[in-house]
């Protein structure tokens, strides 16, 4: 593929500013946060960690927006053209916006062009087509009849905060904003403080498209500071957050103060199940790509497999060698297929998660390096042990890392996938569909994925059992969130 090698100095970045009502704002007050090349530890920017006040601002302006009837009293036909000119926007400005998603985060060009800005654009236009088919219905009273008339209204929620991660800074903020428009609410989003700058180019996008202002803020920050105040604050009537799951159950904790919705996106320990009879040849390099794409970043990552004994050396060995296909390098190299994990901080604490493994017993079959390079660059690493104790076993390292378990007992598959505090997806490789559907209904997670791998799209709903999460995005299913039931009753008898 011959694609344009930008260097990291001819990507066009945004303002680094909250974007509020419109306009670029400055916060005097805050803190300093220095945003980092994955790839190089550079640093590439610098934000402000957004204060109350500064949140404050933004809360009114969303309120503002939401309150004016440019907005609210938007026809549903009108809303669909508006966010139909937002994708354009977006579409039109894939390149730039492709090459800032890569140096933000680190991820290899090729995906950020061919999945990230896609896909974006994508569910953008998926909910351009809602808004003229959220309705209400009418009801015949079942004890009163036909003396009265009954309907529902659906109505927006009224202003929202949305808290993007770093591993799709682009993606999550468009899966969140775009049923969000498409119900009639206005925004408040905060991006990761390491992945700030694809969020603000979108607000650039959809301020270019007639978007009214104050309709989709953007305030910068941490979580510690910034994402609290978005969470405390009165004015937000919904909150919708994806990240680990112990900030989450933090977060669900202040919601509940003044009972704000909220839908919580949160961690994951997704197995990969090869069944006996898989073709192989789908599911090595299936397996490989679930757990090595994005350097593992994924929370849906497959970073358990359970595979039969007999072939469990064939498949390490093929996933093994997919990983080790993969050139390792900068987002911006048009060839690399493996970038960097986003921080210092993440790398220390992916080796750190490993090393525990290790001392736990785990082996290694390959990998289990950091590279000795400028930036933040580990191999793809596979462990193998058949304790699920073992804290590689059981917690998230968020890594390009997979522990593999062999299995002699297809009747405790569905146990051995089971056993996790998590339950976000699964993967299953089988040529035999009967007993795909069968392990489908026994294995506790949101997502199952049958000979196929890292595959959402914007009509399927996606969320998390157990400790993954709370509520669905994606589909019809997401707008249980973002929007308001009104009964109306109305005494039609003499």
């Amino acid at each position: 593929m011959n694609m344009p090698v930008p260097t990291p100095a001819e990507v066009r970045l945004p303002p680094a500013l909250n974007f509020i009502d419109g306009q670029w704002v400055d916060d005097s007050a805050a803190a300093r946060i220095e945003v980092r090349d994955p790839a190089t530890a550079q640093v590439i920017g610098e934000i402000p960690c957004s204060t109350p006040a500064a949140v404050d601002q933004a809360v009114q302006a969303a309120r503002r927006a939401f309150d004016n009837p440019t907005w609210r009293d938007l026809s549903p036909l009108a809303r669909e053209r508006l966010i139909h000119r937002f994708a354009d926007r977006l579409e039109a400005d894939a390149e730039n916006i492709a090459r800032i998603e890569s140096l933000d985060n680190g991820k290899p060009l090729m995906f950020s062009s061919m999945l990230d800005v896609p896909y974006s654009v994508s569910w953008l236009r998926y909910f351009a087509g809602w808004p003229s088919k959220l309705h209400g219905k009418s009801i015949t009273p079942a004890i009163q009849g036909s003396q009265h008339l009954a309907y529902t209204l659906r109505e927006p929620v009224g202003v929202v905060g949305l808290i993007v991660p770093w591993n799709f800074p682009l993606v999550l903020a468009v899966w969140k904003l775009a049923p969000a428009l498409a119900a009639g609410c206005t925004i408040v989003l905060k991006p990761a403080e390491q992945t700030p700058f694809s969020a603000l180019r979108l607000a650039q996008l959809a301020d270019e498209a007639g978007i009214p202002k104050g309709v989709f803020n953007v305030v910068l920050g941490d979580g510690a500071t910034t994402g609290q105040a978005i969470v405390d604050h009165p004015g937000i009537q919904k909150i919708s957050f994806t990240g680990s799951t112990p900030v989450g159950k933090r977060i669900l904790g202040s919601v509940a103060r003044d009972l704000k919705r909220v839908t919580l996106e949160l961690g994951g320990k997704s197995p990969t199940v090869i069944l006996p009879d898989a073709d192989l040849a789908t599911a090595i390099p299936g397996a490989a790509q679930a757990v090595f794409v994005n350097s593992g970043q994924i929370c849906f990552a497959g970073t358990r497999l359970f595979a039969p004994r007999k072939v469990f050396d064939q498949v390490l060995d093929g996933i093994a060698g997919v990983g080790a296909s993969f050139k390792i390098g900068p987002g911006l190299e048009s060839d690399t297929m493996l970038g960097p994990v986003i921080s210092e901080r993440q790398a220390e604490s992916v080796m750190s998660k490993m090393q525990a493994g290790i001392k736990a017993g785990a082996g290694v079959h390959s990998g289990g390096k950091r590279l000795s390079r400028d930036g933040y660059f580990i191999e793809p690493t596979i462990l193998v042990t058949e304790d699920a104790q073992n804290p590689a076993y059981r917690e998230e390292l968020f890594g390009p890392v997979l522990t593999a378990t062999p299995y002699d007992d297809l009747d405790q598959l569905a146990a051995m996938a089971n056993d996790s505090d998590y339950g976000l997806g699964a993967h299953i490789y089988t040529r035999d569909l009967s007993a795909a559907h069968q392990l489908a209904r026994k294995i506790q997670a949101g997502t199952i994925w049958v000979n196929t791998q890292l595959a959402p799209d914007p009509a399927i709903p996606f969320g998390g059992f157990k400790q993954s999460g709370w509520g669905r995005e994606n589909g019809e299913d997401v707008f249980a969130h973002y929007l308001e039931n009104k009964s109306v009753i109305v005494n039609i008898g003499n």
